[in-house]
C-alpha cells in the first residue's frame, strides 16, 4: 500500500471514529440510528474510494470475520449481562418468574423463527435442507450489538451500595419478589432476549452443519440432542455463574481488601471476566456465548447497588462502540463492493418474511402462551392499562433486530463445511441485516417514544406491568 492509500485509510478512520463518538446525542430524537448512519458510511466508502483500497471481503476472509464478529458479539453479551437492573436467582422462583417474558421468546419465539424460515427455505424456495436450516439458525438470534436503541441503557446504581429508586418510587433492589425494578418492560425484555438467544441459536447452526455433513437425518440426531442441545448449555450455563460469582465475591467482598477490585475502580475486570468465561467455557465443550453472558448477569446480580458496575459497564461499552464501528464498516465497504451481487428474489423474499412477517407473528404467540401472573392480572383496572400491555407486546414481537450474531454464526459455519453457493448466504443474511438496521432504526425513537407518552397518560398504574 503507497503513502497515500497508508494516509487515506487513518483520514477514513477518523472520520470514522468521529462519527461514531457524536452521532449518538446529534441523532438521539430523530427516527435514525447510530448503526443505520455508520452502515451507510461504509458504503458511501466504498463507493467513493479508488479500487486500489482494499478491506475485508468477508467472502473470501471468512475466518477473520468470524473472530472480529466474535469478539464483537462477546463484547456486547458482557455489556448487556451488566446493564440488566433485574436480578436473577437460580434459588428463587420469583426471579424466575420475572423473566417470564424472555423465557418465551427464547422457547418459544426463536425456534418457531428457525422452522418457519427452514421450511421457506426448503419448501418454497428450493434451497437443500443444510442451507435452509443454516439460515434460520444464522438469521434466528436477535442481536446486541445493533439493538441499543430498544434496549436498556445501563445498570443504574448510586455508588452506596442501593439502587436507584424506580419509576415506582421503590428502590429496585428492595423488591419482594412481585415487585418489577425495571422502568422499561419492553426494553428488558428485547435486552435479555438478545443476551441469552446469541448463545443457544449456536446448537441449531451445529445441526445446519452435521445435516449437511451427513446429507440426511440419522444417528447424529441423539449426539446433537444429548451434547450440542442440552449438554453444551449445561457447561456455560455452570461456568459463566461460576466465574461470574467467583469474580464478583472477590471484587466486593473478599476479605483481603488489595483484593476487592470494587474499592479502588479499576473496571478492567469486566475483561478479565469476559475471556476468562469464554476460554473456561470453551476449553471444556461448553458455549463461551452464554458462559459471558451469564459470568456478567451473576455479577450484576451480587452488588447491584456499586458504582463500579457502572464502571465496569462503561469500559465495555467504549470497546463495543470501537468494535462495532469497524463491523458496520467493514459490512457496508463490502456491500459497496459486491457483498450483494448474489442476491436474488429468493433473498429478498427470506429477508422481508423474517423482519416483516415472521418474527412478529412468532413474537406476539409467544408472548400470549399463558396466562399473566395474578398480581398482574389484578394490576388491570381500566382499558388502558390493557392497550399499553398490547402495544408494548408488538412492540417485543417486532423489534427483533438481526445483526453481527448472524454474521459470526454464518462464517462459522462456511469455515466448518462447505455449503451450496456460499455468496447468497452472505448476500441474503447481510441484506437482512441491512433491512433489519433501516426498518427497525427508522422506527425505534418514535415507538419507544408513543410507549412512554402511553405509560405516562395512565400514571403509576400503567408501568411496570409484565409482557407476559
Amino acid at each position: 500500500m503507497s503513502a497515500l492509500m497508508t494516509a487515506l485509510v487513518y483520514l477514513l478512520i477518523g472520520v470514522a471514529l468521529l462519527a461514531a463518538v457524536v452521532l449518538p446525542q446529534a441523532i438521539a430524537r430523530l427516527p435514525l440510528s447510530t448503526p443505520m448512519v455508520l452502515l451507510g458510511l461504509g458504503v458511501g466508502i466504498g463507493l467513493v474510494t479508488p479500487d486500489q483500497l482494499q478491506w475485508i471481503d468477508p467472502r473470501t476472509e471468512t475466518a477473520l470475520i468470524e473472530h472480529v464478529a466474535e469478539v464483537t458479539v462477546l463484547v456486547s453479551l458482557m455489556g448487556v449481562g451488566l446493564a440488566l437492573d433485574r436480578p436473577f436467582s437460580w434459588r428463587d422462583r420469583g426471579s424466575w418468574r420475572r423473566w417470564t417474558a424472555t423465557w418465551k421468546l427464547l422457547l418459544i419465539a426463536m425456534p418457531l423463527c428457525i422452522a418457519a424460515v427452514f421450511g421457506l427455505g426448503w419448501g418454497l424456495l428450493g434451497l437443500t435442507p443444510a442451507a435452509a436450516l443454516l439460515l434460520g439458525a444464522a438469521l434466528s438470534p436477535t442481536d446486541p450489538v445493533l439493538a441499543s436503541d430498544v434496549q436498556v441503557e445501563g445498570p443504574s446504581t448510586t455508588g452506596d451500595g442501593t439502587e436507584t429508586p424506580t419509576a415506582q418510587g421503590d428502590p429496585a433492589g428492595q423488591d419482594d419478589g412481585d415487585d418489577i425494578d425495571e422502568k422499561d418492560e419492553v426494553r428488558f425484555a428485547l435486552t435479555s432476549e438478545a443476551g441469552l438467544n446469541d448463545s443457544l441459536a449456536f446448537p441449531f447452526v451445529h445441526a445446519a452443519v452435521m445435516l449437511a455433513v451427513a446429507g440426511s437425518a440419522g444417528g447424529w440426531i441423539f449426539r446433537w440432542l444429548g451434547w450440542e442441545l442440552i449438554g453444551k448449555v449445561a457447561l456455560g450455563l455452570l461456568v459463566g455463574v461460576a466465574v461470574g460469582a467467583l469474580l464478583g465475591r472477590v471484587a466486593f467482598r473478599a476479605r483481603p481488601r488489595p483484593l476487592r477490585v470494587a474499592e479502588y475502580g479499576d473496571p478492567l475486570l469486566a475483561i478479565a471476566a469476559l475471556a476468562l468465561s469464554y476460554g473456561a467455557a470453551e476449553i471444556i465443550g461448553g458455549y463461551g456465548f452464554l458462559a459471558v453472558f451469564c459470568a456478567a448477569v451473576t455479577m450484576r446480580s451480587l452488588e447491584r447497588g456499586d458504582q463500579y458496575q457502572a464502571q465496569m459497564h462503561g469500559v465495555i461499552e467504549r470497546l463495543e462502540r470501537l468494535l462495532t464501528l469497524a463491523m458496520l464498516l467493514i459490512i457496508g465497504f463490502a456491500t459497496a463492493r459486491g457483498l450483494l451481487a448474489a442476491l436474488d428474489w429468493r433473498g429478498v423474499v427470506v429477508a422481508l418474511a423474517l423482519v416483516l412477517v415472521i418474527r412478529p407473528a412468532a413474537g406476539l404467540l409467544a408472548l400470549a402462551v399463558g396466562r399473566p401472573p395474578r398480581a398482574d392480572r389484578d394490576r388491570l383496572p381500566d382499558q388502558l392499562r390493557r392497550k399499553v400491555i398490547r402495544q408494548e407486546r408488538a412492540a417485543v414481537a417486532f423489534f427483533g433486530v438481526r445483526g453481527i450474531g448472524s454474521i459470526f454464526y454464518l462464517a462459522w459455519a462456511l469455515e466448518e463445511h462447505e455449503f451450496t453457493d456460499p455468496n447468497w448466504l452472505w448476500s441474503t443474511v447481510t441484506f437482512t441485516i441491512i433491512v433489519s438496521v433501516v426498518l427497525h432504526g427508522v422506527l425505534a425513537t418514535p415507538v419507544m417514544d408513543r410507549l412512554e407518552r402511553l405509560r405516562d397518560r395512565g400514571g403509576h398504574a400503567c408501568r411496570g406491568g409484565r409482557l407476559a
